[in-house]
């Protein structure tokens, strides 16, 4: 088995800074200190690597222009060719990044993902282009706002990063090179410690995404919340399918969010808005295609009216 490969991730779109900061982490002797390192470059923008600052000749960069070229196998050609000991691809903001994520060589892991962005155009980009602008940060461990200048408000930058997700760190540079570290708290809108969580119509997606990223947190915990219902060949009894349409981006992305719900009541109709009461536990089920997931383990079921949105946003 070939041996592990750190890939570090620089995303987001021309001219937003990732040249630049591959540029200095390579000049930092805490990062490089004369480590083989192949960088992917999938878009050239004005700023340009400058060779004479890297350690010697251990930094060597490849230009890819066609996405056709993130292919397993042309990866692994520039591996084979280079030899490097850690690659750096900063990746075109134009293209997505599920493409790379299943054409790398398995034994490329993802060790850091930045995403990079011009805090003066974000909000342009994202009203424009939300299904790339939401792509790049889906996965991202760290979002930077480049150009930022004192006064702005962060806030609306703040909210489309945390409508995606709440993983990464998010900072906001200075022209003076300087960083303000976010620390605007996103309290979760509703009460994870209640005896019974209470989840508002609204608040479904946000509910749904954490029970998916914590779901350790949840096992034990009593819910109740509205869903449609719905049914799967491979459950038994009375166990049905329990969730909502969500919508992670724009139109094109809306995809079920369900849930295996444990009954032993009469099986709802389906496709009928219920509200469930459930205690979640985490387990495998073959819904889930034998994988652990949640499943709520449900104690009482009403009929509900639609939501007033049917679709769950994180907005």
């Amino acid at each position: 088995m070939a041996k592990e490969m750190p890939v570090y991730l620089f995303t987001g779109f021309l001219e937003a800074g990732k040249t630049k900061f591959i540029q200095d982490t390579l000049e930092d002797p805490n990062f490089n200190a004369g480590e083989k390192t192949l960088v992917i470059q999938c878009e050239e923008g004005i700023e340009e690597f400058r060779h004479e600052r890297f350690w010697e000749d251990n930094v060597v960069v490849e230009v890819l222009d066609d996405p056709d070229q993130i292919n397993v196998k042309f990866l692994a050609e520039l591996e084979k060719k280079h030899k490097p000991e850690r690659i750096m691809i900063e990746y075109n903001g134009m293209w997505m990044l599920d493409k790379l994520f299943q054409e790398m060589p398995e034994h490329w892991i993802i060790y850091q993902e930045y995403s990079f962005y011009d805090a003066n155009t974000f909000l342009t980009y994202n009203q424009n282009m939300r299904q790339l602008v939401y792509d790049k940060l889906k996965s991202a461990d760290c979002v930077v706002f480049n150009r930022y200048r004192e006064g702005m408000d962060r806030l609306p930058l703040h909210k489309v990063v945390r409508g995606v997700s709440r993983r990464p760190d998010i900072f906001y540079e200075l022209p003076s090179g300087d960083a303000i570290v976010d620390d605007i708290e996103d309290p979760l809108p509703f009460d994870k410690e209640a005896p019974v969580i209470e989840i508002k119509d609204e608040d479904f997606a946000l509910w749904y995404r954490d029970l998916s990223e914590d779901m350790n947190g949840y096992d034990g915990k009593t819910v109740r919340v509205k869903g449609i219902t719905g049914a799967s060949g491979v459950l038994e009894g009375s166990d049905f399918i329990f969730g909502r349409q969500v919508m992670t981006c724009c139109v094109e992305d809306i995809q079920m969010a369900g849930l295996v719900c444990e009954w032993h009541g009469v099986k709802p109709a389906k496709r009928s808005w219920v509200i469930v009461t459930a205690k979640i536990r985490i387990g495998k089920s073959k819904a889930y295609g034998s994988k652990t997931g949640p499943i709520l383990v449900v104690s009482k079921v009403e009929g509900a009216e639609p939501p007033e949105q049917e679709v769950a946003t994180f907005y």
